[in-house]
């Protein structure tokens, strides 16, 4: 048997989770970032107009740099990260070393540049994970050129943009008659759209945690309550930035974006505000479980002491008594009476049951 399946119970931050909180909070942006090569590699490349698309999966990045200069509207989706593939469409694409260095780089706060004639956002999909009970976030990058939008994606085994690849494949969908900020505006859409799913998943757990603080809450109910409070902390660090990443795009007179697609923006923008305020009031209730939490447990506790109060007291009158006729003197009343032990008996009993009744009729219990 390992002895490290049992020393980690004598860990007590592991018993509560708190290596969460490293997880969460562990953001030093002094400290440059160290992230692993993607072992797998997903490359796939829309090019579309009103009329036609072609759709189709490539090897390597240098398959796709001529994608630059066609007609038609390009969309590059990469799955998975690696240095040289980021550097070598990148370079293709003209864009600016600093935007290279924001993609490749680890826990990032999500904002909007722009830079040489590009746009430049980053920004967190969000999942939930139904076996930790957690959120999970990944680091998405979208750059808007002309013509052309280039997504890199951290994980290459999930993503939430398969009903855009549904629709492209429409012939007289919207999408495919607009521009590629359109393409820019549906992505976004989408993992802002996301965001409302994972709330509902902690939504439901808010629900049950609550449930349980009513009902029978403990020492398991407080840790949960925590842990939420640590998953919230997740969606609003996403949440606040995302909304200000929004509206600097709403701001921004960038001829790369259409006026006419302003009003969609405008739409997430919305969206990601009504998500900020729902999280806030999740924030609210969680808090306001926690309080309850804190009140059941002095319930109980004035109820526990409330029992010992009345015990005592129920008991002060036989110690009394068994106290006195337990002296040690020659001449005690009824000390040598054939009836004193039962009459000493008896009051220990009358005393108690008559103090009982007193007590109920005031209300004490």
């Amino acid at each position: 048997m390992s002895p490290q399946k049992y020393l980690r119970y004598l860990m007590l931050p592991s018993l509560f989770g708190t290596a969460r909180t490293k997880e969460i909070l562990q953001v030093n942006p002094t400290i440059v970032p160290q992230r692993e090569e993607a072992k797998d590699v997903k490359i796939s490349v829309y090019e579309y107009n009103a009329s036609k698309i072609q759709e189709y999966n490539v090897e390597s990045v240098a398959e796709c740099l001529h994608c630059k200069d066609t007609e038609y509207i390009s969309w590059i989706n990469i799955d998975g990260l690696r240095k040289v593939d980021v550097e070598t469409i990148c370079y293709g694409y003209d864009i600016h070393p600093l935007v290279i260095e924001d993609i490749l780089s680890i826990n990032q706060r999500p904002k909007m540049d722009e830079v040489d004639n590009i746009l430049f956002c980053l920004l967190n999909m969000l999942y939930y994970n139904p076996d930790k009970n957690s959120v999970e976030s990944e680091q998405i990058s979208i750059i808007l050129g002309k013509n052309f939008v280039l997504s890199f994606q951290e994980d290459a085994s999930r993503d939430v943009f398969n009903p855009i690849r549904t629709r492209l494949k429409i012939n007289n969908a919207k999408i495919r008659q607009r521009g590629a900020d359109y393409l820019c505006y549906s992505l976004l859409d989408m993992i802002v759209d996301n965001y409302f799913t994972v709330m509902e998943k902690v939504g439901e757990q808010i629900e049950v945690v609550e449930e349980e603080v009513i009902r029978n809450s403990n020492t398991r109910s407080l840790a949960r309550i925590n842990k939420l409070r640590k998953e919230l902390i997740v969606l609003k660090r996403n949440f606040a930035p995302v909304r200000d990443l929004l509206n600097g795009i709403i701001r921004s007179e960038s001829e790369l974006l259409e006026d006419r697609h302003t009003k969609y923006y405008k739409d997430v923008y919305d969206h990601i505000v009504q998500a900020f305020d729902l999280s806030e009031n999740y924030r609210d209730i969680i808090m306001s479980m926690q309080d309850l939490y804190i009140n059941n447990v002095n319930l109980r506790m004035n109820e526990v002491m409330k029992v010992m109060a009345i015990v005592t007291c129920l008991l002060a009158p036989a110690t009394v008594i068994g106290g006195i006729f337990g002296m040690n003197f020659d001449k005690i009343p009824y000390l040598h009476n054939d009836w004193g032990f039962f009459i000493a008996v008896g009051l220990m009993l009358i005393i108690p049951i008559w103090m009982l009744f007193f007590f109920r009729k005031r209300g004490w219990f």
